[in-house]
């Protein structure tokens, strides 16, 4: 669980894309391109395998640190017209699974998670 005062925070960023830390009960990060683009397949070949290459990156390292019951990757741009994916550990016990994040709540949380400043630690050493 973020921290009260924990900074939302960008915990990389290159030439071609940032990502951010979405505080929430559950891990979860978002990839997010530099440049203003709206659709992926606006995206160049290297902003396209730069996106995949982190994602891949960020799906691996949460099932292993976090053992989830399933990983979501999300993208739709609706309210923010710009590329950017979704990364979120889901488990049995968070307050929408198994809505999505935007759903219907369906519990009061009860997670014992390991910590999630220790995970940005971790990553950020694989970026």
């Amino acid at each position: 669980m973020i921290k009260k005062g924990f900074i939302l925070s960008q915990l990389f960023k290159n030439d071609l894309i940032k990502i951010e830390i979405e505080p929430s009960e559950i891990p979860w990060l978002k990839i997010f391109t530099n440049e203003p683009i709206k659709e992926f397949s606006n995206c160049d070949e290297n902003t396209k395998k730069e996106i995949w290459k982190y994602l891949d990156l960020i799906e691996k390292e949460m099932i292993s640190y976090f053992k989830p019951e399933k990983i979501n990757i999300a993208s739709f741009g609706n309210y923010v017209p710009h590329v950017h994916f979704h990364i979120m550990a889901r488990f049995k016990e968070d307050s929408f699974f198994p809505e999505p994040m935007w759903g219907k709540k369906q519990r009061e949380a009860n997670l014992n998670l390991p910590s999630f400043e220790d995970f940005y630690e971790i990553i950020k050493k694989k970026f």
